[in-house]
């Protein structure tokens, strides 16, 4: 069997929804989106079942998912229904939804349901991405307040750029959530991760994080919470050919690496197909048998290059991390111009072993 795997740390999970449960100071819905951003959506939801609030995904296909896995907490569509005939589903499943368009208030408007939805009412308080308009939000607010079949309405919004520590944007998007709901009783929520580790007073009823669950931090600098964070994936997989090639010699396509002394070379089993970054550089950190090594030459599909030059004792067999406990993603990414959210999500054909 290939040897390239992907290992989930589930207590790493639990330790990371704990932190930031106890960061917002209050309920928190774990983001499982994407798959659970690449770590496996149904393993992960069921590892935090006995403890998470709740959970979120992007879309109903995603909440039936968990459903018919036996994944009983509550469930977010984070993206709401696209269609008004999905609300029966979404009744019949006991699912949670945004509502970020006037559009959706009027299909809850005109479809009676069987029992009460609960509503987290979107507003669009800077990000303008999805969200009802600040000068529409109380309105809104006030229609589905007036419905039967309408439950709890929890207040949102989303940050744009609350993983700049420096930037105001997220100073004012706060104040402009504040004027638009000022007086508008319910729960709010505001958090996604950057949001929650960065802006305590950001802070509200509930958060929703999402990469940090993951174990990554959202920021490019270094934070102090962000070191408390447990890796949950170790990409790993192993050296399948060694290679001694002299001074001037090339490596992989478009000789991006030539060898400025004799080099010897591994082989991992590991490429762009299976989500690693095809144009991660020269250099890139990877873990060799457990000691600090480096990526050399392009990526190709399926394999990728090491330089097992100062590594006598590694060859075949030899286990590569490409990230995770020892070399952490936030390298990969600094070498790879990607980002954290695209590196986990991009993961795929590898197998995911769960552990913990």
């Amino acid at each position: 069997m290939r040897p390239a795997r992907a290992l989930i740390d589930l207590d790493a999970l639990r330790h990371n929804y704990r932190l930031a449960r106890g960061l917002g100071g209050g309920r928190a819905l774990a983001v499982v989106k994407a798959d659970a951003y690449g770590h496996g959506a149904v393993r992960c939801a069921a590892a935090l079942q006995d403890e998470a609030d709740g959970f979120a995904v992007a879309c109903i296909e995603e909440a039936l998912a968990l459903r018919e896995a036996g994944i009983r907490k509550p469930v977010l569509l984070l993206e709401g229904f696209f269609d008004a005939d999905e609300l029966a589903l979404i009744v019949q499943h006991d699912l949670w939804t945004v509502v970020h368009a006037p559009w959706q208030v009027e299909a809850l408007e005109r479809t009676p349901l069987p029992s009460p939805v609960q509503v987290w009412l979107k507003l669009d308080s800077g990000m303008h991405r999805v969200g009802i308009d600040a000068p529409a939000y109380r309105d809104a607010w006030q229609r589905l307040r007036a419905l039967p079949h309408v439950g709890d309405i929890v207040k949102m919004s989303h940050f744009a750029r609350a993983d700049e520590l420096d930037c105001p944007r997220t100073a004012e998007q706060l104040d402009t959530f504040a004027a638009a709901t000022a007086g508008l009783p319910g729960e709010s929520s505001l958090c996604n991760s950057p949001a929650l580790l960065g802006w305590p007073q950001a802070r509200a009823d509930w958060a929703r994080p999402g990469l940090m669950l993951y174990g990554v931090s959202p920021f490019p600098q270094a934070h102090d919470v962000t070191a408390q964070l447990r890796p949950v994936m170790t990409l790993e997989s192993k050296v399948i050919a060694v290679r001694d090639l002299p001074a001037g010699e090339p490596v992989g396509y478009g000789a991006r690496f030539v060898a400025e002394r004799p080099t010897r070379v591994g082989v991992v089993a590991l490429g762009y197909a299976d989500g690693y970054p095809q144009f991660a550089v020269n250099g890139t950190p990877v873990a060799i048998d457990g000691h600090p090594g480096r990526l050399i030459g392009r990526v190709s599909m399926d394999m990728l290059t090491i330089d097992l030059t100062d590594h006598p004792q590694a060859g075949v067999g030899s286990r590569v991390e490409l990230w995770g406990d020892q070399v952490p993603a936030a390298q990969a990414v600094a070498h790879s111009q990607t980002s954290a959210y695209r590196l986990l999500c991009g993961v795929k054909r590898v197998a995911l072993q769960y552990r913990g």
